[in-house]
């Protein structure tokens, strides 16, 4: 028994050891060995300019209507963040996340996406929103229009903490702003009241009925169907149209239920693009996997801190960046010396690290 505890605790060392060289190695690759530089093409550079103007629209907007922005929540007064608790509120959301998504930049990132993604002019995509990103939904919206893209769009006024949860001043009010402003060309294909159910089944009887009535005045379609079946299959005729049209991609802002469906899986989907997803049953699925099991290539805006690590968004910028001034970098693709350098050190270590475990034992 005197023989076995000592090597139990030196696997345990090693395995600890293990971990802290992983940790290690993970952060200085994050450091000095990122994904290649993206270069700042023309189209993402209009966008993150379109986008830069949008911000300033809707900034311009509040504080004409005397809509108050909370400066220790918005620094940059863009008025995209909102409050964090309201009668539009739907879920916990994290603020620093939300302002991150408001640099002009990520429109420019959005272009580099649907590149990748291989859409080009003349091509449509499929978008759903939910209000949690107003800023997500700009970004990708100012993308489409410097590419030549036509976007079709679904947008939802349920939001997160600091989304869009202004119930005077909601997603759909900010996208009838930017089309106003000319910045926007493309008025939403549909609208949903989102939150539970993506019938807005947790808002107030009041709050409910006035969105409804905002919804008539709009005159846009809603989508308004409880089962999760139904609606994702109201949303897919849509974005297909009767025509059947060709989409080119999918891009999914936030975590409506209608969008991301019920499975489990929807935490497998990283941030950013994806080509190759498991699926879940028919049953659990929403319109990002039934876009996946079209073979439609899925962009997936939810998880902002992994979608800031992936592709090298400055975290929480205060004040936000210049226009096309950030240094984007995409993890796909070849890596440079430093990548391979720090992997073989990192495998060495693991190595050398065995190999004591192993030689103490004997």
């Amino acid at each position: 028994m005197r023989s076995v505890l000592p090597i139990e605790r030196r696997l345990k060392h090693g395995i600890l050891a293990a971990g802290i060289v992983s940790l290690l190695a993970w952060i200085v690759l994050q450091m000095v060995a990122p994904g290649p530089s993206i270069p700042w093409s023309e189209d993402m550079r209009e966008a993150a300019r379109r986008m830069d103007r949008a911000i300033t629209a809707v900034a311009q907007y509040c504080e004409s209507a005397s809509i108050r922005i909370d400066e220790s929540q918005d620094p940059n007064h863009t008025c995209l963040i909102g409050p964090e608790y309201s009668p539009l509120f739907t879920t916990l959301g994290q603020l620093e996340a939300k302002r991150t998504t408001t640099n002009p930049d990520v429109a420019g990132l959005l272009v580099h996406l649907l590149g990748r993604a291989s859409v080009s002019a003349g091509d449509t995509i499929a978008v759903g929103c939910s209000a949690s990103f107003p800023a997500l939904m700009i970004a990708t919206l100012t993308a489409a229009e410097a590419m030549g893209v036509y976007p079709v769009t679904i947008v939802s006024l349920g939001s997160s903490a600091y989304g869009a949860t202004r119930p005077g001043f909601n997603l759909l009010d900010i996208h009838e702003l930017l089309l106003s402003e000319g910045i926007l060309s493309t008025a939403p294909a549909a609208v949903s009241l989102g939150g539970e159910r993506d019938v807005g089944a947790g808002f107030d009887r009041a709050t409910r009925e006035r969105l409804l009535r905002r919804i008539r005045m709009s005159g846009i379609p809603l989508v308004d169907d409880p089962d999760l079946r139904g609606n994702v299959a109201r949303r897919m005729a849509i974005y297909f149209g009767a025509s059947q049209r060709r989409v080119a991609a999918f891009v999914n802002i936030g975590g409506s239920d209608a969008n991301v469906g019920s499975s489990s899986l929807v935490l497998e989907v990283e941030p950013g693009l994806n080509t190759d997803l498991m699926l879940p049953p028919p049953a659990q699925r929403g319109v990002l996997f039934e876009m996946a099991a079209r073979g439609i290539p899925v962009i997936h805006l939810l998880h902002i801190r992994g979608l800031a690590e992936r592709y090298a968004l400055p975290w929480d910028p205060v004040p936000l960046p210049e226009p096309a001034t950030t240094r984007l970098h995409d993890d796909a693709g070849t890596r440079d010396w430093r990548f391979w350098l720090i992997t073989a050190a990192y495998f060495a270590a693991l190595a050398l690290i065995g190999f004591g475990v192993r030689v103490r034992r004997s």
